[in-house]
C-alpha cells in the first residue's frame, strides 16, 4: 500500500520500526469544560481515565493481509488479528504500572467470546496480574460492552488496556467524552533500556485536520499537553509538566476557547492566540 497515499500507514510504520508498543491516551474533562461534554454534567464531572493500548502488533500488522480476486469476479479482503504472549504481557504491564500510580484498578478488554486471539490477551494478562501485580484491583471486560459502559458510567474506568484495534476505537470514544478531541495528548512508550531510557513518540489523539488548515481555529491544547507527556515519561521532569498543566488549566479558567469549545460568555480565540496566552501564564 502507497503511504503517499495512505499517511496513516506511514504512522503505523514509525512505531513500528520504532518499537513503540505501548499508546497512553488519557481522557480528562476539564472542570472548566463540563458543558462541552454531549453527555450530562454528573456523568462526566471528575472523568480521569487512562486508555493503554497496544500499538505494534493486532490486525493493523497481522498477515497475510490485502485484497486479492476470488471466483465469479468477487474480490476479498483479508486481516489477520494475532497477538503473542511477549505483546500481551509488555503492554499490560505498563497499564498496571500505571495504576499504581493513580487508582489502583486496571480493566483489560478483549472478545474473549469469539476470538482466539483475546481469549489469550484475557489469560495472559490473569496470569501476569497473578503473578506479579496481585494488589492491583483487575476486571476483565467484553470490549463492545466497554464502549457502552463508557457512555453510561465512565468514571467507574481507571486504566484501560485493550488491543490496537478496540484502542484506537475506545480512546476516540473516551475523548469525545471530554467535549473536543482537540483537547486531549497521546504517549507512545517503547521499551527501557539499562540505563532506563526509552523510544518515546508523542502527539495528540486528532491527529492531523487538513479541512482546518491555515484558518487559525484548530485547538493547539493536545499538542501542548503531548509535550507535557513528554517532560513527564521521557524526561523526568515532573515539576516542568505540571507547571505546564496548571498553565493550561489558568488559561481555561480565564475563559479562553477555541472554536471546538466555545460557549456562552466566553472569548473565542485563535490556535495563535490561545498558545500564546499558555506561554505567558508559564511565564509568570
Amino acid at each position: 500500500m502507497n503511504s503517499q497515499k495512505k499517511p496513516e500507514r506511514a504512522l503505523l510504520k514509525l512505531r513500528k520500526e520504532l518499537k513503540l508498543f505501548a499508546n497512553l491516551r488519557p481522557a480528562i474533562c476539564f472542570k472548566q469544560l463540563v458543558d462541552a461534554s454531549s453527555l450530562k454534567p454528573e456523568i462526566v464531572s471528575g472523568l480521569d481515565i487512562m486508555i493503554v493500548r497496544e500499538l505494534t502488533g493486532g490486525i493493523y500488522f497481522g498477515e497475510p493481509r490485502g485484497i486479492k480476486p476470488i471466483d465469479n469476479g468477487e474480490r476479498k479482503g483479508i486481516n489477520t488479528h494475532t497477538y503473542t504472549t511477549k505483546e500481551i504481557e509488555r503492554v499490560a504491564r505498563v497499564a498496571f504500572d500505571l495504576a499504581k500510580k493513580r487508582d489502583n484498578k486496571v480493566t483489560s478488554c478483549e472478545k474473549s467470546n469469539v476470538m482466539e486471539a483475546g481469549q489469550l490477551w484475557k489469560e495472559e494478562v490473569q496470569i501476569l496480574h497473578d503473578k506479579e501485580y496481585k494488589d492491583v484491583e483487575l476486571t476483565h471486560m467484553l470490549a463492545d460492552n466497554c464502549a457502552m459502559q463508557l457512555l453510561r458510567n465512565p468514571k467507574q474506568f481507571d486504566v484501560i488496556v485493550t488491543d490496537n484495534l478496540f484502542g484506537d476505537i475506545l480512546s476516540d470514544e473516551a475523548a469525545m467524552l471530554t467535549g473536543s478531541l482537540g483537547l486531549l495528548p497521546s504517549a507512545s512508550l517503547g521499551a527501557k533500556d539499562k540505563d532506563g531510557n526509552m523510544r518515546s513518540m508523542y502527539e495528540p489523539v486528532h491527529g492531523s485536520a487538513p479541512d482546518i488548515t491555515g484558518k487559525g481555529i484548530a485547538n493547539p491544547i493536545a499538542t501542548i499537553l503531548s509535550f507535557s507527556m513528554a517532560l513527564k515519561y521521557s524526561l523526568n521532569l515532573d515539576k516542568e509538566s505540571k507547571a505546564l498543566d496548571n498553565a493550561v488549566q489558568k488559561v481555561l479558567d480565564d475563559g479562553l476557547r477555541t472554536k471546538d469549545i466555545i460557549s456562552k460568555g466566553k472569548k473565542e480565540v485563535s490556535t495563535s492566540q490561545m498558545g500564546d496566552a499558555i506561554i505567558a501564564c508559564l511565564q509568570k
